[in-house]
């Protein structure tokens, strides 16, 4: 699976239209970023099933900030349209493995029950 590239125009469609989405927010001059790419590229050709993406900080400026993004590389997750991992820092394979599979294992139902419970 090819990693796609996130823009404000798609990012929202992006979230909502697949079940389970990963994003890696980076910036061509940060090393931890470079580092972090070939495990995001490895990820996705072991998770066909899992859209991963990628928002560029510095063509996306706009995106980051409506996101807060302070540090750079930064993970998100989204299941279901809702944000349920947000981290800084480059994570190892294993870690972003297990992300993975804690993502995938969510019992959404309660995921939601515990959103409008702290609505209300």
């Amino acid at each position: 699976m090819t990693i796609k590239n996130l823009s404000g125009a798609d990012f929202e469609s992006t979230i909502t239209d697949n079940p389970i989405v990963l994003i890696d927010f980076w910036a061509s001059w940060c090393g931890p970023c470079r580092a972090f790419a070939p495990v995001f590229d490895r990820s996705a050709q072991s998770h066909p099933d899992v859209v991963h993406a990628k928002v560029d900080t510095e063509a996306e400026g706009q995106l980051a900030a409506a996101l807060e993004i302070q540090s750079i590389p930064t993970v998100m997750a989204f299941r279901d349209g809702v944000l349920v991992y947000r981290q800084p820092g480059a994570l190892p394979a294993a870690a972003l493995e297990d992300l993975i599979t804690r993502v995938k294992a969510l019992d959404m139902a309660e995921v939601h029950a515990k959103i409008a419970a702290a609505k209300s």
